[in-house]
């Protein structure tokens, strides 16, 4: 039988990563290569000449003589932690299948829960906004789905009390084969909930297919064709091949979520959602994963009390 050759690729080994990033003189050399690809830039005047500081990490303008950070302006602003630890915590939550609890990544680095906390909200907060810049386009298998198990006396299915609503939707191939995803959080489902999703995440002409939920009619709004399949619930509609790899990616999230965390707070139920989708959209190469997520660090600052706010 022929191997899965996405699910069996080598990716980065722990002693790869060590020998490429094990210094503090290396993490901060690749990072300074990773925000300033074609040489320094001056972010307060644009002037490209520049000196290094003897005695700290930083670059001096020549012509304004203002002094920047490797850090400042990027998502690690104001961080008391080496550059090591922030690269062996990517190489962490960015290298498992399944993702990485916060209590894990304490004790694998050696932080507090609340440090470990604060350095994965932040980069599933990267993960999250690098993918909202994408659009899915061509055929889209569309489901409605739900984070969160029934509770003990209360209406079970949609509409029950405590679960977080959810768009799950696939691109796949013509020869049907999937490329990427969507998971996003909604308000519920409604017509004007999925018509606002569909303008922002979907590309005009796709053509979706979802299950007969009135809602998901609102897809042409964004001027996408769909078709729907009208097949029940249960396990028909799991059955259903029109519906194959949206229902394999639902269930490789749940399994993942709950082999993982104990519990996902709503208001931060989005980044776990972003995680997932992150690695999946880039799963074709495992080994650059971390210099593409290193890329994307130019998010701006996010202090922790901007990361408990939530995004509901």
């Amino acid at each position: 039988m022929a191997r899965n050759k996405v699910q069996f690729q080598k990716g980065i080994s722990l002693t790869q990563f060590l020998k490429a990033y094990g210094t503090e003189e290396q993490c901060f050399d690749a990072l300074c290569q990773w925000r300033w690809p074609n040489g320094f830039c001056c972010p307060h005047c644009g002037h490209d000449k520049h000196c290094n500081l003897a005695y700290r990490k930083l670059k001096q303008c020549n012509r304004c003589r203002r002094q920047t950070s490797i850090t400042s302006r990027t998502i690690f602003d104001s961080t008391k932690l080496p550059l090591t630890t922030w690269f062996l915590g990517i190489f962490l939550i960015t290298q498992d299948k399944k993702g990485i609890s916060s209590m894990e990544l304490a004790r694998h680095l050696g932080l507090s829960y609340n440090a470990a906390w604060r350095m994965k909200q932040k980069l599933m907060q990267v993960m999250m906004e690098r993918d909202q810049q994408y659009k899915l386009s061509g055929f889209i298998e569309l489901d409605d789905a739900y984070l969160g198990g029934e509770h003990t006396g209360c209406k079970p299915g949609r509409g029950a009390k405590g679960k977080t609503p959810f768009v799950a939707a696939v691109e796949t191939t013509k020869d049907r084969r999937p490329t990427r995803i969507k998971l996003s959080i909604i308000k519920g489902f409604r017509s004007s909930e999925i018509s606002t999703w569909s303008k922002k995440h979907l590309c005009s002409g796709s053509m979706v297919i979802s299950d007969g939920l009135a809602c998901f009619n609102a897809v042409t709004e964004a001027n996408c064709v769909h078709d729907k399949i009208v097949c029940g619930g249960g396990r028909a509609s799991v059955e259903e091949p029109e519906f194959y790899w949206v229902n394999t990616v639902l269930g490789n999230l749940k399994s993942a979520l709950r082999s993982t965390y104990h519990a996902i707070r709503p208001k931060y139920a989005q980044r776990y959602l972003a995680e997932f989708q992150y690695r999946f959209n880039r799963r074709f190469d495992l080994s650059a994963l971390i210099p593409r997520l290193f890329f994307s660090l130019r998010t701006p600052p996010m202090p922790e009390r901007l990361l408990k706010i939530g995004l509901v």
